[in-house]
């Protein structure tokens, strides 16, 4: 039969395809284990190989997560654990010596999904700091730090939160993670390219001082076992496992976890929409397998339920959004000029769904602040400084129809101290977001913080050869292109934004400085620079 006479795969073949059913999703939060029986036998020694993790943290509680992997980059992709199930015991307590332990229970570490847990912990107290770790065999894993969210119908005085993006392990060391690790963090926001799909060759380590990673590491990731491996590569960082261990992750997409500049079931290598949904499928299993992530975010087939709310009392609504699998392709190439086409009514980077999700959220928000989580840049960007223009369909600047029916929203429900948190150009910027791009006079609409990258793209330098054309916008601060990572603290009355840098990424032990420093105050949208 000629293939492309085979009908289209559906969900359910999806989910036989990647062999994967709903009890294997439930025995690793625990809902399936029984807390008296253990399974699976001696344990490999050290299986703790990738550390600990917590996420998506309610005001009572929080999902944990590790991964068994004695040998974390077997080429197999299942880090040197037997092909059956474990039993995984957590304990949460109060204190990091464990004296004042107030939940304890188990989950199973199956094969399908890798050997990781996700235990759902619940009935802990609304704003407070807990210590998590776990157990398998007589083997014990290090301690993590978490925090529940505070009660949603108070106002916490704070909140303490980083962003990050764009870790290439192999253009760099994760300094900028061993510097986030040490802050007193509530939460860290982590907004796209986790791992990247190219193959680690000579041409592209830049990481000095660590051994090229084997022939398996080589080629660009197509398999469930190819991305199980690269995140184990990326994730036996200590530097980035310190960062987990540190505060609860949310964490959104952009297009490396799967491949580059994806969208929806279009590749750019031309790969045909039901391969490449094969491939989307594997790679957010992957994804689920090595993040915190809870039940209701499991993947089926090739969805991913990646965009979701959450509020941090009544100081802050959170919402993470989803770049790529609902938006529309390129109208024509990446960068053009302003034509038609990218005005199209219809195009939306966020599809239909989400977008009313969005809106509805917004209008029932009532939080001082409302933060946005989106993987790509949302101020618009003319990188032609002449008569012309010349922009990125990459970033929101492709989907301006939907950027304006954002702005609409805001204007309509009158919502309060937008924030957009963005990634992905592995560039520090500060931005205003404006009622009318042509008009630097016109209002301000909110405020837009984009954090550069961990390590990819190496070194960096203050300024780069694209510098002077963002700047060349009027309601663009900074532009900086060293590697690092946002600090923020957020109060009823102010957002204050630390653009953290290190000078190099090669090799390791950079210092870390603050670049710049803007406020953003309540009731008054827009950058006041302080450093």
């Amino acid at each position: 039969m000629n293939p492309a006479a085979l009908p289209p795969p559906t969900r359910r073949t999806f989910l036989a395809m990647t062999g994967v059913g709903a009890a294997a999703f439930a025995l690793g939060t625990g809902e399936a284990a029984a807390a008296d029986e253990t399974v699976g036998g001696r344990v490999p020694s050290d299986p703790f190989a990738l550390g600990v993790a917590s996420g998506d943290p309610l005001p009572d509680g929080v999902v944990l997560w590790t991964r068994l992997a004695p040998d974390p980059l077997a080429p197999d992709g299942h880090g040197g654990m037997p092909a059956r199930p474990y039993s995984v015991r957590y304990e949460v307590a109060e204190d990091e010596s464990f004296r004042r332990v107030v939940r304890r229970g188990q989950a199973v570490a199956t094969p399908e999904l890798a050997h990781s847990v996700h235990p759902e912990v619940r009935g802990l107290r609304p704003g407070r700091e807990y210590f998590y770790r776990f157990r398998a065999g007589s083997e014990l894993s290090p301690v993590g730090r978490t925090r529940t969210a505070p009660d949603h119908r108070t106002t916490p005085p704070e909140l303490r939160f980083a962003t990050a993006s764009c870790a290439a392990w192999y253009h760099g060391h994760f300094t900028a993670y061993e510097h986030m690790a040490r802050e007193d963090l509530d939460l860290v926001l982590f907004l796209g390219d986790y791992i990247y799909e190219y193959g680690i060759t000579e041409g592209n380590m830049r990481r000095q001082g660590v051994p090229l990673p084997g022939a398996e590491h080589a080629v660009e990731t197509e398999t469930l076992e190819q991305y199980r491996l690269r995140y184990a590569l990326f994730k036996s960082d200590p530097n980035l496992q310190a960062a987990h261990a540190n505060a609860p992750w949310l964490i959104t997409t952009d297009d490396h976890e799967v491949q580059n500049n994806y969208a929806d079931d279009w590749s750019e290598k031309g790969v045909p929409p039901a391969d490449f949904l094969r491939r989307r499928a594997v790679a957010y299993r992957a994804l689920y397998e090595n993040q915190p992530l809870r039940s209701v975010m499991r993947p089926e087939g090739p969805d991913l339920p990646l965009y979701r709310r959450y509020r941090w009392g009544r100081l802050a609504q959170i919402d993470m959004l989803d770049n790529r699998q609902f938006r529309d392709r390129y109208p024509a190439g990446q960068v053009i000029d302003d034509s038609a086409e990218r005005h199209d009514p219809r195009r939306s980077l966020l599809g239909a769904r989400q977008e009313k999700w969005l809106y509805d959220g917004l209008r029932r928000s009532g939080a001082t602040w409302n933060l946005l989580g989106t993987g790509v840049v949302m101020a618009e960007i003319d990188r032609d400084p002449g008569s012309g223009e010349l922009y990125s369909n990459d970033m929101w600047d492709g989907f301006p129809a939907n950027r304006d029916r954002l702005w609409k929203a805001f204007e309509r429900y009158r919502i309060a101290n937008p924030v957009a948190l963005s990634g992905d150009i592995h560039r520090h910027v500060a931005a205003e977001l404006k009622a009318d791009w042509k008009d630097p006079d016109s209002r301000t609409v909110g405020t837009e913080l984009v954090t550069g990258s961990i390590a990819s793209d190496a070194d960096g330098a203050e300024t780069d050869s694209v510098g002077e054309l963002w700047l060349a916008n009027p309601h663009v601060e900074l532009y900086n292109a060293r590697r690092g990572y946002l600090s923020c603290t957020l109060t009823p009355g102010r957002l204050t934004a630390r653009f953290k840098t290190v000078e190099y990424v090669t090799r390791p032990g950079a210092p870390i400085r603050t670049t710049a420093r803007f406020v953003t105050e309540a009731g008054r949208p827009g950058l006041n620079r302080e450093v």
